[in-house]
């Protein structure tokens, strides 16, 4: 039997959300162990847009200000639908918080501050089954083949006395307590012990990547997103020198070119070339740092009705992030919600931990305190990702007339062109 270093919570996921997870609760004083199935930091993935509710949750973090040194403000949405030789443009200022970040730079920061150790890398959780024993919690199957029981042993009602254990088979009959969060993404483990339907995908090609001006660009400060011959691209300004850019794909690319993401590229100009593209979007794709390359196959989402329905909650299990609502690119809100998801619940698990000042007060259970979770999650949650959803539809899906028109009214009614969904707080860690 092998026992490790004292955690109260096991997070399953080093991405945005799950260090953002650890991180929330290290501020509340409550540790966590994070299980992440790479070997290092996955600090690939280009450019990630934050809007002002992300920045909202990341002054919370306590990692806003060096963030904000690394990018400067979008104060322009620049849309330009190019359609034969007719071109039409709308350019609206951006009245909240927008900056594009490098996903390096997210990614660092959030890591630094959690405690060395708390980061256990090579860890990939292929399945999560409950305990066979009949304890509260659940046995981690990890893609070696060995089996972790990870649990948390309640000594007293103080989380200063929690005990962390994993063992390792054979076990021995001990009443355990343990609470585990999935923040790996769409295809998570711990989803699917909650019961979770599979998210949804739409096929789409998208390729993105950095390209670097030695010497400054002329670009504005602004969002580009332009449309043309069935290409939608989208460029974003990070700092005088440094431009991000997205090309989402009419068509895949061959199974043989997609290995390659250099030919990728190629294949991408070639084809942007073919609708006459405007020039300076072909001198960026083909400028890009090809070690920033990143391809996309295709969107991933979880219908609004299954966010509405769906079980994000099996004692003192839960999911955060795109486990929990993955909903396509298509409002800029899943690295955002995410990091909202990370401060609302390391603050509802700390309300678990409390006492008030005289001691008295019995401290309610922590899947109590995961359900206020989901409960306060579920309608900001469930209106993300209808807005994403529908909007969705209108860019890819090429709804009916009559399709179109009911989209349009559910947006309107949304609010989705004052962007009321980014001007949203999540409150206080």
């Amino acid at each position: 039997m092998a026992e490790a270093e004292a955690h109260g919570i096991v997070i399953v996921g080093g991405g945005i959300c799950g260090l953002a997870t650890a991180l929330a609760l290290h501020r509340k004083g409550i540790p966590s162990l994070v299980l992440e199935k790479s070997r290092s930091l996955r600090a690939d993935g280009a450019g990630i847009g934050v809007h002002a509710n992300g920045w909202r949750a990341l002054e919370q973090l306590g990692v806003a200000a060096e963030l904000r040194e690394t990018a400067q403000l979008i104060t322009v949405y620049h849309d330009v639908w190019q359609q034969g030789d007719k071109t039409s443009r709308e350019k609206v200022p951006v009245r909240m918080e927008l900056r594009c970040l490098n996903r390096k730079d997210l990614i660092e920061a959030l890591a630094k501050d959690i405690p060395a150790g708390a980061i256990r890398f090579g860890c990939r959780v292929a399945a999560v089954a409950a305990d066979p024993g009949g304890g509260h919690g659940a046995v981690l199957t990890m893609a070696d083949g060995t089996a972790m029981k990870a649990k948390v042993k309640l000594a007293c009602n103080r989380w200063s006395y929690i005990q962390y254990h994993i063992y390792i088979y054979p076990l021995p009959e001990i009443e355990l307590f343990q609470v585990l969060i999935g923040c790996e993404g769409t295809y998570s483990a711990v989803a699917r012990y909650l019961g979770l339907s599979p998210v949804r995908t739409i096929p789409r090609p998208v390729l993105r990547g950095f390209t670097w001006y030695p010497h400054g660009h002329s670009f504005d400060t602004e969002f580009l997103r332009l449309r043309v011959g069935g290409f939608f691209i989208g460029r974003l300004t990070i700092t005088d020198n440094l431009v991000h850019f997205f090309v989402t794909m009419p068509k895949q690319p061959t199974a043989d070119v997609i290995k390659d993401l250099k030919r990728v590229r190629d294949h991408a100009l070639k084809d942007l070339q073919d609708v006459e593209c405007p020039g300076e979007i072909i001198e960026i794709v083909r400028g890009s740092d090809p070690e920033s390359l990143n391809l996309v196959t295709e969107f991933w989402y979880r219908p609004p009705w299954e966010v509405v329905l769906g079980s994000f909650q099996r004692g003192a299990v839960t999911v955060a992030g795109d486990a929990m609502h993955a909903m396509g690119p298509f409002i800029g809100q899943g690295g955002s919600a995410g990091l909202e998801d990370a401060v609302v619940l390391a603050r509802s698990l700390a309300r678990a931990a409390v006492d008030d000042s005289d001691n008295a007060r019995e401290k309610k259970v922590v899947g109590e305190a995961i359900g206020e979770y989901v409960r306060e999650r579920r309608p900001r949650l469930a209106l993300l990702s209808l807005e994403s959803f529908v909007m969705g539809a209108l860019l890819v899906r090429s709804p009916s007339p009559v399709t179109k028109l009911v989209c349009v009214a559910v947006l309107i009614l949304l609010g989705s062109k004052s962007l009321r969904h980014a001007n949203y707080d999540c409150g206080r860690l």
